[in-house]
């Protein structure tokens, strides 16, 4: 037998995403999107779409106080949504969303209104019942076993009769406590707005810098640095725009001021933080997206599939309540329609349209601030336009159905390049 001569092994070293530059990345982000893996850029494709259409249609839509308008009519959907993405992110479904709001809602204004409580009292008792009807709703799905549409449906229809027995077969209750009002009607001073952005960014481009350098530091491919500042000065120039145009006079009254960002948007801005981090950095949020992506395999991993179920009901529905708190601030009152109407559904398609896949195991939390601003914004836009509601229902459907099919092509993109 012939002795065999083994040449030394070489280590080849694994090609970083610097080797081939800024336009390997750009190759790299192409095969991902043909790929079926989209993100958000048909929501932001359809913002900019939006703003084009509208903005030449009528000019009135891009000016500061329609900015201002949007990002306050867009506060209540948003939060409902970011709670609706945990549940769809399990392939699930939560119908009663909506009409939780209009509960707690109606909670927090007998606490103020009827009972003289202060406004932390209020919203404890708001979202305090929100956590229990989540944790009510999540038991009868993980543990009973009944089907979350079948579950909610019921908790949709049961919860109006709730609303009218609370409200006395519907009598509207005025809220004013100064501190709930604030939150959709009032705005930051212009400092605090320009500090907020610059705290903003800072957060953002120390986040990105240490993800890069702890990916390095573990071998892993890192975003090129020029990816990184790209992002960094887009989300600069973004926000700084942003505040600058809410920052003028939107007021026509000599004696009356009205300037700065709406304080709804930074508390927005601190939910997203919390969620994102919860859904992207914890253990908790990789099972949700485990036992979204594959029950069976989820539970065979050691995940407690059944306690994360019906903690995603849980943080849907206190989402739900914070919701109705912004809804009673926006509208001052709480009546038998608060919470109802076209809320859920506006909700449920802000989620979907941002990116948030109806099959569970895909979507982010910033796909309900998208969603919303794009659901909000076929709604302002074609008011000023002079549409009638019947157009509206019909371009949001469409929207809808539109983001749908973007989710189905994708998942069979994703499928056919497995």
């Amino acid at each position: 037998m012939s002795a065999v001569t083994k040449e030394p092994a070489v280590a080849v070293a694994r090609p970083s995403a610097g080797d081939d530059g800024i336009l390997g990345y750009l190759r790299g982000y192409g095969r991902k999107v043909r790929g079926g893996d989209m993100g958000a850029l048909p929501a932001v494709a359809g913002l900019l779409v939006l703003c084009i259409v509208f903005g030449l249609a009528r000019p009135v839509f891009l000016t500061a106080p329609n900015f201002a308008n949007l990002l306050t009519q867009a506060g209540p959907v948003v939060v409902i949504a970011m709670g609706l993405v945990f549940v769809l992110l399990l392939g699930e479904i939560d119908l009663s969303a909506g009409y939780t709001s209009g509960v707690c809602a109606a909670v927090l204004a007998i606490m103020l209104t009827n009972n003289g409580f202060p406004w932390y009292v209020g919203i404890a008792a708001s979202l305090a019942t929100g956590l229990v009807i989540g944790l009510l709703l999540g038991f009868l799905v993980a543990k009973v076993g009944i089907p979350s549409f079948v579950v909610t449906l019921a908790a949709f229809l049961g919860f109006q009769g709730v609303v009218l027995w609370l409200l006395d077969e519907g009598t509207n209750i005025s809220v004013r406590d100064s501190v709930i009002i604030a939150l959709e009607n009032e705005f930051l001073p212009p400092l605090v707005g320009w500090g907020l952005a610059a705290v903003t960014v800072l957060g953002f481009a120390a986040v990105q810098l240490i993800q890069r350098r702890n990916r390095h530091k573990r071998g892993l491919k890192a975003d090129l640095w020029q990816v990184v500042a790209f992002r960094v000065i887009g989300l600069a120039v973004l926000v700084g725009f942003a505040v600058a145009i809410l920052n003028q006079e939107r007021s026509r009254n000599p004696l009356f001021s009205l300037k700065g960002v709406p304080i709804i948007v930074p508390l927005v801005g601190v939910l997203l933080l919390l969620w994102t981090f919860v859904l992207r950095r914890t253990a908790y949020g990789r099972h949700v997206y485990a036992v979204g992506g594959n029950k069976e395999a989820a539970r065979r991993a050691g995940i407690n599939v059944d306690g994360i179920r019906i903690s995603a009901f849980v943080i849907c529905s206190a989402m739900a309540s914070i919701g109705g708190v912004l809804l009673a601030s926006q509208a001052r009152s709480v009546d038998p329609n608060t919470g109802g109407s076209n809320v859920l559904l506006y909700a449920v398609a802000a989620a979907v349209i941002g990116g948030t896949s109806l099959f569970g195991g895909k979507g982010r939390v910033l796909d309900a601030v998208l969603g919303g601003l794009v659901i909000t914004m076929i709604i302002n836009g074609m008011g000023l336009v002079g549409w009638s509601s019947a157009y509206k229902y019909i371009a949001t459907g469409v929207v809808l159905l539109l983001a749908a099919s973007v989710d189905a092509f994708s998942r069979r993109r994703a499928a056919a390049s497995s």
